[in-house]
């Protein structure tokens, strides 16, 4: 497997430097489409409209606003937004060990691997080895793009892995949306417990898959098997022409803006 690094440096913790790689724990298996155009098949593609004139905003005319009532909103520049963005991270700094049982799934958010970089093999090993006898992970602060994460290192059978944690603010309360304490009689209880202890079983992810997804590639499979393709059109680029998303949208503009200071 070839690895796709997103960042790279260090791992520290007290005089503890280790150096690093972030690498993808997760491959979605999630089948994107593309929507065409029915009568000729061209990849449809997202413009920014103006629904006040019907027209296609360019680039250059596009901004930020933070939306605060029903046709309110505060605007934010790029500067305003890049004075308040974090420095990107060199340093996973390890500020404290927990013991992960403590941390409730809830706060789980998305897995990576840490794979050591030339030199740090040693040093790595060891880390792993002590932080699997202890059973503890070290929670860090971790800039990665523009948003600042709360992160835990924790062991795995052979190596490292990092898992973002939503902060307790992003955690929506379930007091007010699970049923009241109802009293429960001792034999529905015990019944329950009987039906429980007789499903027990050690977890095996290599018993399930994903049932629609081997469908739709089944699917794919057998139509190309008789050649249901169809073909776009060549189009030329229009000069002047909106991007196709909003992440492009801003890209530009933000390269527009630097170019003309």
């Amino acid at each position: 497997m070839t690895l796709q690094t997103i960042w790279s440096g260090t791992i520290s913790f007290s005089l503890v430097a280790i150096p690093v790689q972030l690498v993808k724990a997760v491959e979605t298996g999630r089948v994107s489409f593309r929507m065409l155009h029915s009568k000729d098949y061209s990849p449809l593609v997202r413009r920014m409209l103006c629904p006040e004139d019907d027209t296609i905003v360019p680039p250059d005319e596009i901004i930020r606003g933070y939306e605060i009532g029903p046709g309110k909103y505060i605007v934010i520049t790029d500067e305003e937004l890049e004075s308040v963005s974090p420095e990107r991270s060199r340093t996973i700094e390890i500020i404290e060990f927990i013991d992960m049982k403590e941390v409730d799934a809830i706060y789980y958010d998305h897995p990576y691997y840490l794979v050591p970089s030339k030199g740090g093999e040693k040093a790595y090993r060891l880390l792993v080895e002590v932080m699997r006898r202890t059973n503890k992970a070290g929670l860090a602060k971790f800039v990665l793009g523009e948003r600042e994460y709360l992160v835990a290192v924790k062991s795995t059978e052979e190596g490292l892995a990092l898992i973002t944690l939503h902060y307790s603010e992003e955690i929506l309360s379930d007091k007010d949306i699970l049923p009241k304490d109802d009293k429960v009689e001792a034999e529905e209880k015990n019944r329950m417990k009987k039906i429980i202890k007789e499903m027990i079983t050690d977890f095996d992810p290599e018993k399930y898959a994903d049932g629609r997804r081997k469908k739709i590639v089944d699917l794919l499979k057998k139509k190309m098997k008789e050649k249901a393709l169809v073909e776009a059109p060549e189009v030329e680029e229009v000069e002047g022409a909106g991007p196709a998303d909003l992440v492009a949208a801003l890209k530009e503009s933000m390269r527009r803006v630097k170019k003309n200071r």
